[in-house]
C-alpha cells in the first residue's frame, strides 16, 4: 500500500494508528488532515471527536516497504546480457575517442559498467543528464533478449558517488537551516534518482520531513520543519 486513510481520536492518535498499519517511521509519510466528523456514541450524550488523516508513502520509501521490484536471478542470463553491452561498448566507445576504457562486472545479480578516459566527462553532461541517457540506452540493450528484468547501473569516473556526497552535504546545510529559521526550503529541479538521494539522508531526522512537489522535469523537494 502507498496511500491508506486512519483515523483516530486526535490527529497524533490517527496518525500513529495509520503509521502502525503501514509499519513504517513518521518520516516515511506524507500527511494530510482529511476531515474531523462527530460520531454518536450509543451509550453516551458526548459525541467524541474523530479525526481522519491520509497518510501517503514517500517516493524514496515506496521500494523498500512495499514489495521489492524482482529482477532476473538468472546468472547465464545476465552473463549473456552483459556481453551484449559489452559488444556495444566495444563499438561504441572508440568512436567516441580511443581513450576511452572500462569495467565491466556482475555483483548482486546487477550489471555494473565504470567508462574511463580522458573524455569521460563528456558522457556526463549537465547534473549527469548524458550520463543517465547512456545507461537508459545499456539498459534497453541488456533487457533486449532477456525473459526477466536486467539491472544494470552506470558511472563514469565515479561520478555518481562525487553527485552523491554532494547532494548529502545540501541536505545537511538546508535542514540546518530550516530548524533555524522554521522556514520551509524549496530546492531546484532534480531527476528521481537525485530526490531520493535527498530524502534518504534526511528521513532518520525526527525534526524535519521532505515531500516532492510540481510534474516532470520540474519536480522538486520541499524540506520542513516537523
Amino acid at each position: 500500500m502507498d496511500k491508506i486513510i486512519a483515523q483516530g481520536k486526535t490527529t497524533n492518535e490517527a496518525i500513529e494508528n495509520g503509521l502502525k498499519e503501514l509499519k513504517v517511521s513518521r518520516n516515511q509519510v506524507e500527511i494530510k488532515v482529511l476531515e474531523k466528523e462527530d460520531k454518536r456514541s450509543f451509550f453516551s450524550i458526548l459525541t467524541p471527536r474523530v479525526v481522519k488523516v491520509e497518510l501517503t508513502l514517500k517516493e524514496t520509501d515506496k521500494k523498500t516497504v512495499n514489495k521489492v521490484k524482482e529482477y532476473d536471478r538468472n546468472i547465464d542470463e545476465i552473463q549473456e546480457a552483459k556481453g551484449q553491452v559489452e559488444e556495444f561498448l566495444n563499438t561504441f566507445l572508440p568512436q567516441m575517442d580511443s581513450s576511452l576504457s572500462y569495467e565491466s562486472k556482475v555483483e548482486d545479480y546487477t550489471i555494473m559498467i565504470e567508462i574511463k578516459g580522458n573524455l569521460a566527462g563528456t558522457l556526463i553532461g549537465y547534473r549527469g543528464e548524458t550520463l543517465n541517457a547512456m545507461q537508459n540506452i545499456l539498459s534497453a540493450i541488456a533487457n533486449k533478449k532477456a525473459s526477466g528484468k536486467i539491472k544494470l547501473t552506470l558511472d563514469i569516473e565515479n561520478y555518481r558517488e562525487k553527485r552523491k556526497k554532494v547532494l548529502e552535504d545540501l541536505a545537511d546545510k538546508v535542514s540546518k537551516t530550516v530548524l533555524r529559521t522554521g522556514k520551509s526550503i524549496t530546492l531546484e529541479p532534480m531527476t528521481a534518482y537525485e530526490r531520493k538521494i535527498i530524502h534518504s539522508k534526511l528521513q532518520d531526522n525526527p525534526k524535519i520531513e521532505t515531500h516532492s512537489i510540481g510534474e516532470n522535469d520540474n519536480r522538486r523537494i520541499v524540506i520542513s520543519k516537523i
